[in-house]
């Protein structure tokens, strides 16, 4: 059976993926100016990877040997029903369930073994936030989504509330062509942003994003943004909340992404008494793990305002 992208689109959608899309590997021109830029003028805040590699970021024949495609994948994690809010902290919704990197990454893993077993000359590779690989920007050449001004992955039909994987295969496919943006003069999630991150469109500050202090940031979270962290305690979807094309996100059906009872019944007395024990299993197969009992202790008492926490 010959391997076609409309077979391997399918399998896709079979195993999950919302949206599948193709493009030619190459050198990404439009973002070569603008990664150099964001570089130099230190926007990368401490994410010192992000200066690994530059050459590989922006070209996957680098990074994977043979690469003729890229293929660009959105699992949606848009829940049904939220997390109470009321009398809680609050953490994103791409942490509600299992650690996105393992699920998505199984189900791209999946989708390559099927293009293995329908042809076994294939040589592919997945990536999921992992390695020299511009996840948003080859969204963008597949086709399955733009950079909105929030700096995420918008899909027209969708919107945003999605993870995204990348493969890059030797297999020659025809490429769609790349989405273009559809922000028009909307400004919504720069007016939502609690901290003024999004200083510009198209352009965030690190050092200001929530997402960044309660996730990357190492350090405690400055004094002068705690007070603006309205309860986040681990990332930050005030952006998402309010952009428009999230009026067209559908509910997930994925069980590894629903948050466990535990952490449906969790009020803010339960979080600020919350033992390294419980955070060990509780957040066993969880991305919150990744930040560790300690940091996430430490957003929550800059969240709370307290300092007398376990």
């Amino acid at each position: 059976m010959e391997l076609t992208k409309e077979k391997i689109k399918e399998k896709a959608l079979e195993l999950g993926f919302s949206s599948c899309g193709f493009a030619e590997a190459g050198v990404l021109e439009t973002e070569n100016a603008f990664f150099h830029n964001y570089l130099q003028e230190k926007r990368n805040a401490a994410m010192h990877y992000l200066e690994r590699n530059p050459e590989k970021r922006l070209d996957p024949r680098l990074v994977f040997e043979g690469t003729r495609t890229v293929i660009g994948l959105l699992l949606n994690y848009f829940p049904s029903e939220a997390l109470p809010e009321k009398d809680n902290f609050i953490i994103s919704k791409d942490a509600y369930g299992r650690d996105y990197h393992i699920v998505v990454k199984e189900r791209a893993n999946a989708l390559i073994s099927f293009m293995k077993e329908t042809d076994a000359n294939v040589n592919a590779k997945a990536y999921v936030d992992s390695g020299p690989v511009l996840e948003k920007a080859w969204a963008r050449m597949c086709g399955i989504g733009w950079t909105g001004k929030n700096t995420l992955v918008i899909n027209p039909s969708r919107g945003s509330f999605h993870f995204i994987a990348i493969i890059l295969t030797d297999l020659l496919l025809e490429p769609d062509a790349p989405e273009t943006d559809h922000c028009g003069n909307c400004t919504r999630c720069m007016d939502a942003c609690p901290t003024g991150a999004l200083e510009k469109p198209f352009v965030l500050n690190p050092s200001l994003c929530i997402a960044y202090l309660t996730i990357e940031l190492k350090e405690g979270i400055p004094e002068n943004l705690e007070g603006k962290l309205n309860g986040r305690v681990y990332g930050c979807d005030a952006c998402q909340d309010v952009c428009p094309y999230n009026r067209f996100a559908i509910p997930h059906e994925l069980p590894e992404l629903l948050p466990s009872e535990t952490l449906k019944s969790f009020r803010k007395d339960d979080w600020l008494n919350l033992t390294e024990d419980q955070f060990n299993l509780m957040f066993k197969e969880s991305s919150i793990r990744r930040i560790g009992y300690k940091k996430l202790m430490n957003n929550i008492r800059s969240a709370s305002g307290s300092t007398e926490i376990n």
